[in-house]
């Protein structure tokens, strides 16, 4: 499995410790930023979005200050479902039920939670059932301009 990494100044040492953590059992691309130095989480999101979205990373993970704002950023991005969680049963369910492709995590959240969300995303498969899968296809019809 293969897994794109990125997060903006205040995400970047939990990105960092994130990436230990994954290189032991995932191939890890780490997108950036790389360092503390101040820099805008969209284009990083962007970034990591199209990435996810092109199939050249199975899953991603994005990481700013809250959470929020480069989770918002991802979901910009057409064929991604990016979902900011705040525990492991919302990193789960957005597996299982949502399909999402990158979760979306704050730079405050300790080091063993983080870890436990991310692996639960990471190994949660998607449940397809057809109530899930046809509330998916609303969202892509209405992404790509249709509406059914």
């Amino acid at each position: 499995m293969k897994v794109g990494i990125v997060s903006d100044h205040r995400g970047f040492e939990l990105k960092q410790k994130l990436i230990e953590h994954l290189l032991t059992q995932y191939e890890c691309v780490d997108l950036g930023t790389n360092d503390k130095t101040s820099v805008d989480y969209p284009d990083y999101a962007f970034l990591l979005g199209e990435k996810v979205a092109q199939g050249e990373l199975d899953f991603g993970i994005a990481i700013c200050g809250s959470g929020i704002g480069i989770s918002i950023a991802c979901n910009k991005v057409k064929g991604v479902r990016c979902a900011k969680v705040s525990n492991q049963e919302e990193a789960k369910y957005t597996r299982l039920d949502n399909d999402a492709n990158i979760i979306a995590l704050a730079a405050s959240i300790p080091l063993e939670e983080a870890i436990k969300y991310v692996e639960t995303f990471l190994t949660t498969r998607f449940s397809k059932e057809e109530r899930h899968i046809r509330r998916i296809e609303k969202i892509t019809f209405y992404e790509n301009g249709e509406r059914g």
